[in-house]
C-alpha cells in the first residue's frame, strides 16, 4: 500500500533536512517520489539537492523555477504522479505558513481519496525559532496550518535543533513543550529526530515513550557553509 507523508512547518523548523532523510529511509525498500510543495522559503530548496536525489533513484517534484533567481514560483502539474503512479512511499515539503498551507489544500480531493493509513500529515516542530518558541504558538500554528491546508495534522515531530551548535537540552526542551501540545491538543509526538550522537542520550535518559514517538536518526544534507555548499555541487 502506498504510504504518503506530508512534513508541514513553520520557516527553520528543518522540514526539508526531514524529507531528505525519510525520502532517503524508504527509497532503501521501494520506490519513492519526493515533492516539493515549499512556495515560501527560496533559500534551502531541495531542487539543490538533486543530484543525490538521482542517485538514490528517488523522483523529485520541485515548483516552477525553483533555484533559478525567480521568486514567483508555480505548482508543477508532475505533482499529480503521486496519486496517479504506482510509487511505495511519497514525501511532500511543505511551507508551513498560510501561502505554503493553501498550495497543500489544493489537492484536498486527492488526499481525502485515500485509503485509512495511507497518509500521515506530520507538523515538524522545533521550539528555537520563534514563531514555534512556545505552547500556544505551536498550537495556534497548528490550527491555522489545518484550516489552510484542510488537512487535519495526525502527528507532530521533534525536531528541535540549533543547527551545528544543537546540545541535548534541545531534545529535552522540545520534549516538555510539545508533551504540553500534545495533552492540550491530542496530537501525539509521532517522532523525535535528530543526530545519533545526541538521540542516544535523549534516549537513554527514561523519558516517556508516549512523547518520543518513533526515534529516527538523521543525517545532515542541507548544509549552508561554504565548503559544503561547493562540495555538494560536484
Amino acid at each position: 500500500m502506498k504510504k504518503i507523508y506530508i512534513l508541514i512547518g513553520n520557516y527553520g523548523s528543518g522540514k526539508s533536512e526531514l524529507a531528505l532523510n525519510f525520502a532517503f529511509q524508504a527509497a532503501e525498500t521501494g520506490r519513492t517520489e519526493l515533492i516539493d510543495l515549499d512556495m515560501v522559503n527560496t533559500y534551502f530548496r531541495l531542487t539543490e539537492r538533486g543530484k543525490m536525489v538521482r542517485q538514490k533513484e528517488i523522483r523529485l517534484v520541485s515548483p516552477n523555477f525553483a533555484c533559478s533567481g525567480i521568486e514567483t514560483l508555480s505548482l508543477p502539474a508532475e505533482v499529480a504522479s503521486a496519486f496517479a503512479l504506482d510509487w511505495d512511499t511519497v514525501v511532500f515539503d511543505v511551507g508551513g505558513d498560510a501561502v505554503g498551507s493553501t498550495a497543500l489544500g489544493r489537492y484536498h480531493s486527492d488526499f481525502a481519496a485515500l485509503e485509512p493509513g495511507q497518509l500521515e500529515v506530520l507538523n515538524v516542530v522545533n521550539i528555537r525559532r520563534p514563531l514555534s518558541g512556545t505552547v500556544e504558538k505551536i498550537i495556534r500554528l497548528q490550527e491555522e496550518m489545518q484550516v489552510h491546508s484542510r488537512l487535519q495534522i495526525t502527528g507532530m515531530i521533534n525536531n528541535t535543533n540549533l543547527a551545528t551548535m544543537t546540545g541535548p537540552d534541545d531534545l529535552r526542551d522540545g520534549y516538555e513543550i510539545l508533551k504540553e501540545v500534545s495533552d492540550r491538543t491530542g496530537i501525539p509526538v509521532a517522532y523525535t529526530t535528530g543526530r545519533q550522537e545526541l538521540l542516544d542520550q535523549f534516549l537513554s535518559e527514561g523519558h516517556d515513550p508516549k512523547y518520543i514517538g518513533k526515534p529516527m536518526a538523521i543525517d545532515i544534507y542541507m548544509k549552508r557553509d561554504w565548503e559544503s555548499y561547493i562540495h555538494s555541487l560536484s
